[in-house]
């Protein structure tokens, strides 16, 4: 298993915290959510190409908003473009329907300042829960966790939640595709659709990035309509399980001699962060 080997983090006790919010013609959830964000370094609002007016929204909500217009479409372009302006020590991804509590920021920043490198926001463990998801998403869901953990020999509960916080430094971790280089075809290419959470999730798991999942509550979206289509979408996800467990296992041989058994995968350390219990 590869390791990324890290310098002590400056800021650690006090750190500068970056929001990164992809956002599709998002205006109505915006003018609600922005405003209910807690006191941080940036908020960077990344446009995929809105049409009602989503950029201006939100710099009414807040002024100090900065505003990133994406090359190619799909959400892990869009965060992959964020990721990109990122100044702070800490990021956190938040969906922009509102469907997410921005209260909980302070407690995935807690999870990293008391030690973790990643901070996996979770519907489904102890103190989370979701008023939105589906019977067949949360079977799913449950599926797709259990070929992560025989993949990376690591515990989620919750592989494609999109609310997360990560030290910035481990950017160079997730080798995400080139955010400005346009599409030839036009479309998406591999890590930019809806796969993302997944895509990031197996690669700290890969890197050995110290893991844990906090515990989330996922309320309705305030307007609008999901761009998730839980079909196409979780073929994606299913590919990049499979595609990432491909590589990590071809590097794993690479680095291992022929005369030498490989060694087992090690489980990351995984603990819920106490949170309030979901009504």
């Amino acid at each position: 298993m590869s390791v990324f080997i890290r310098a002590p983090r400056r800021n650690a006790s006090d750190p500068r915290v970056s929001v990164v919010i992809p956002a599709l013609n998002e205006a109505l959830n915006l003018a609600v959510l922005l405003p209910q964000l807690p006191d941080v370094h940036e908020v960077i609002l990344v446009d995929g190409g809105s049409v009602d007016g989503t950029v201006a929204t939100a710099r009414r909500a807040l002024p100090s908003v900065v505003t990133v217009l994406q090359s190619r479409q799909g959400k892990g372009n869009a965060l992959a473009a964020g990721f990109a302006r990122v100044t702070g020590d800490i990021v956190v991804t938040l969906d922009a329907d509102g469907s997410a509590d921005p209260a909980e920021i302070e407690r995935f920043v807690q999870a990293l300042k008391d030690g973790a490198d990643v901070a996996k926001g979770s519907r489904f463990t102890a103190g989370g829960g979701s008023v939105d998801i589906t019977p067949v998403r949360r079977i799913g869901n449950m599926f797709l966790n259990t070929l992560f953990k025989v993949g990376f020999g690591a515990r989620s509960t919750d592989l494609c939640y999109g609310f997360n916080a990560f030290w910035a430094d481990l950017l160079p971790v997730l080798r995400l595709p080139d955010h400005a280089r346009p599409s030839a075809t036009g479309r998406m290419v591999w890590g930019d659709g809806f796969e993302i959470e997944t895509l990031i999730h197996c690669r700290f798991a890969a890197a050995g990035s110290a893991i844990v999942e906090v515990p989330s509550v996922e309320k309705r979206r305030l307007f609008g309509e999901s761009n998730l289509n839980a079909l196409t979408d979780g073929l994606r996800v299913l590919r990049t399980l499979f595609t990432e467990w491909r590589h990590e296992r071809s590097r794993r041989t690479r680095r291992t001699p022929s005369h030498r058994r490989p060694r087992p995968v090690p489980s990351l350390r995984d603990r819920a962060v106490p949170g309030e219990a979901a009504a």
